[in-house]
């Protein structure tokens, strides 16, 4: 069967490997209908990707079709379309009993630390598909990326009319932006790129945004928050300079969740620190439950994210296109590989 593999940094191929055995039990056979692009992708093409080896089947935001499944006690059938929950996670571990099954201490994540779907078929766990009769493969595709910023929101619990900064309006920085649109949370957008603030206020109806580039970008916040700063900040650009300046804009007693990650330590200063008795907190993944909430919220309307996808490639021609995708000018928000 077609199989896109990721050989080494900046190399693909387009090869055959054979076709799954039928499923054991606990297994679905799926066929691989839509796979989204995201930042880790585009991490493990420019080799910066943490966890990570080569060679290696890119690929875990999916949308499947159920082409082989046995009897199972999730009404799965046949011709079922579905999203993927890609972390394989062991069930037994510290983090796995206490429902963290997003940091299990053996996780394997589809595309990254084991192979994913950037292939025709694929076995998967029957316990992370999730079925919609409703949404499109493009969306279910989408669900993963979006529940990313859907965990990052829920392990924020924010009260409402907070102020909540978003820095960095990439695709992940966008999750986040939806998960907080679904509370009644004020949102602040800042990024370094003036087309992506631009979408932000088009598409989603931000209505606070903060050019990055800017020096003053503390006393934009202070004035967008009344003299208080916010009392959230997501950064979401895994940039080590924009995680690490972060702490400035955070007021007394607030929250910083870093969602997007790099090869690196961060460092801050300890006094400013505790002054402010700053809780900070990283965001790994998802869980099943957040699957179920963003799945809701797309079949009831609440999040509509088909402006997200702004290229398109057949699977056949996507080695071509891909490091296109890569280029800031190409104004890549969402890339979609179809079968």
């Amino acid at each position: 069967m077609k199989t896109i593999v990721l050989d080494q940094p900046g190399h693909f191929t387009l090869t055959d490997t054979s076709y799954p055995a039928d499923p054991a039990p606990g297994e679905a056979l799926v066929r691989v209908r839509r796979i989204g692009v995201c930042g880790t992708d585009l991490h493990a093409y420019r080799g910066r990707q943490p966890f990570f080896s080569y060679p290696r089947i890119l690929g875990h935001e999916l949308g499947i079709e159920i082409v082989a499944i046995g009897a199972n006690d999730r009404g799965l059938a046949v011709g079922d379309h579905c999203a993927v929950e890609p972390y394989l996670n062991c069930g037994k571990c510290i983090a796995c009993r206490r429902g963290k099954t997003n940091c299990c201490t053996t996780l394997k994540v589809l595309g990254v630390h084991t192979d994913g779907g950037m292939r025709e078929v694929i076995a998967v766990p029957i316990h992370k598909l999730h079925k919609s009769t409703i949404l499109p493969l493009d969306s279910l595709a989408l669900v993963e990326t979006l529940c990313i910023g859907a965990h990052a929101v829920r392990r924020a619990q924010l009260d409402p009319e907070e102020f909540a900064l978003v820095i960095g309006t990439g695709p992940i920085g966008l999750t986040v932006i939806e998960a907080l649109r679904q509370s009644n949370t004020k949102i602040i957008v800042m990024d370094v790129n003036p087309d992506r603030l631009n979408f932000c206020v088009k598409h989603l109806g931000v209505k606070y945004v903060v050019d990055g580039r800017e020096p003053n970008v503390v006393e934009q916040l202070l004035s967008i928050t009344n003299g208080d700063l916010p009392t959230a900040v997501f950064d979401a650009t895994g940039n080590p300079q924009s995680m690490m300046e972060a702490f400035k804009y955070l007021a007394n007693g607030a929250k910083l969740i870093y969602v997007g990650l790099f090869q690196g330590d961060v460092t801050f200063n300890d006094p400013e620190f505790h002054r402010k008795e700053v809780t900070l907190m990283s965001s790994r993944n998802a869980t099943a439950a957040d699957f179920a909430w963003v799945m809701q919220k797309l079949e009831s309307g609440a999040i509509n994210p088909k402006t997200w996808i702004t290229h398109r490639a057949p699977f056949d021609d996507m080695i071509g296109a891909f490091p296109g995708w890569l280029d800031p000018a190409n104004g890549v928000i969402k890339a979609m590989v179809e079968f």
